[in-house]
């Protein structure tokens, strides 16, 4: 990806609104080409994915705030993520307010199949 070194002052970007009900998002890279994205992702508690899925890329996460849940699984504050490439998991929940540095090295979702 050639180009120059860029700065994002994330409190410069506006939130969006997730397909997840209640939960948004900014966006802080998109590769075009490759779908590959980085975002801060805010769940309010209580909001997750309430059906098992699966990605067609690597998710990484990382929690700036709060819990999150996935079946035996919780990540807390200041812990790392990694949900490989066509893994189901889920569902998930945010067991708290929670902030999330989310990067995929790839689309999140298949065209055919969005999250429930």
């Amino acid at each position: 990806m050639p180009g120059k070194e860029i700065v994002i002052d994330p409190e410069k970007v506006e939130w969006q609104k997730s397909q997840i009900p209640g939960v948004k998002f900014k966006l802080l890279f998109k590769n075009e080409e490759t779908g590959a994205l980085i975002t801060l992702t805010h769940f309010p508690k209580g909001a997750g994915i309430s059906s098992p899925h699966l990605h067609p890329s690597n998710q990484f996460m990382y929690v700036l705030k709060g819990k999150f849940s996935y079946p035996g699984i919780v990540v807390k504050e200041g812990e790392f993520y990694l949900n490989p490439k066509d893994h189901v998991h889920g569902p998930s929940e945010a067991l708290e307010n929670t902030l999330v540095l989310e990067m995929v090295d790839g689309p999140l979702f298949y065209p055919e199949k969005k999250p429930s």
